[in-house]
């Protein structure tokens, strides 16, 4: 076959998009089979800490990578997916099934609260309030949609990071008394943290939410097993299960490694 019959039918096949279908299907199977890995780790670490592996959820954070390659998980069954930022996730949530139980896992503006609310009915959870002016934006935007309480999560920075967000240790109990008792709109759901990146700080990290939770449920008077702990990443999500976490949030080990926009989130 002459070399320049392979060369046209080569630019034909970048034209149809023949390549992009090929890594993306390379790109599903890479990440349904990372999902199966990380789902069997977070039994085994659910196990080692005495529990059985339906008290920990894996939330697959999607974010960067398209609807299609989220479609993809979810038809292996997964159901909860985090998203990191507000446009893309405003993007993608309208192509995807309405029983996906979103969860957002960055951080969030109060300005965006209310689009957020609007364009995705089935957000199953924010994980990060650090503020009572978003708390109170949250609530007023339920009101005002008449949806279902949200579930929400308070953040506190247990690492100490100027870079990180979320509020003291000290401040924690203020932060969730004001959310569960005057915030009706919204259901104080537990505590979230990320830890330092060089994972052997983590424990530590860990073990200040753990003491953040015992003063919350002190403070309002509820049982531990109604605080969810969410604590833990790619790189240290054993652990925190070990350690008593409730709540993962894994991303680059299923989706593989991130195409981060250019520019702030809009």
């Amino acid at each position: 076959m002459p070399l320049s019959y392979n060369n046209t039918r080569m630019k034909e096949m970048i034209r149809g998009g023949a390549f992009e279908d090929i890594r993306m299907g390379e790109a599903v199977g890479a990440a349904a089979t990372a999902l199966r890995s990380v789902l069997h780790r977070v039994r085994q670490a659910a196990e080692r800490s005495g529990r059985v592996p339906g008290q920990v959820r894996l939330v697959a954070v999607s974010k960067t990578k398209p609807a299609a390659l989220i479609r993809e998980l979810y038809d292996t069954g997964h159901r909860c997916f985090g998203e990191n930022y507000v446009q893309e996730f405003l993007d993608k949530a309208p192509q995807l099934p309405e029983d996906i139980q979103w969860h957002f896992v960055g951080h969030l503006q109060s300005n965006k609260v209310k689009s957020l609310l609007a364009a995705v009915p089935n957000l199953f959870m924010v994980e990060g309030v650090d503020n009572q002016k978003l708390a109170n934006h949250l609530d007023r935007a339920v009101l005002s949609i008449g949806r279902n309480p949200l579930k929400v999560l308070v953040q506190v920075n247990t690492s100490g990071e100027a870079s990180k967000y979320g509020v003291e240790p000290s401040s924690c109990v203020e932060l969730a008394k004001h959310v569960k008792l005057g915030c009706p709109h919204l259901e104080f759901s537990g505590l979230m943290t990320i830890g330092m990146k060089d994972y052997a700080s983590t424990p530590e990290n860990f073990r200040t939410l753990l003491n953040c939770r015992s003063e919350v449920c002190k403070a309002l008077q509820i049982t531990e097993d109604h605080c969810e702990l969410s604590m833990g990443m790619s790189g240290d999500f054993e652990k925190a299960i070990e350690m008593g976490s409730t709540n993962v949030r894994i991303g680059s080990i299923i989706f593989g490694p991130r195409s981060y926009p250019k520019g702030p989130d809009s």
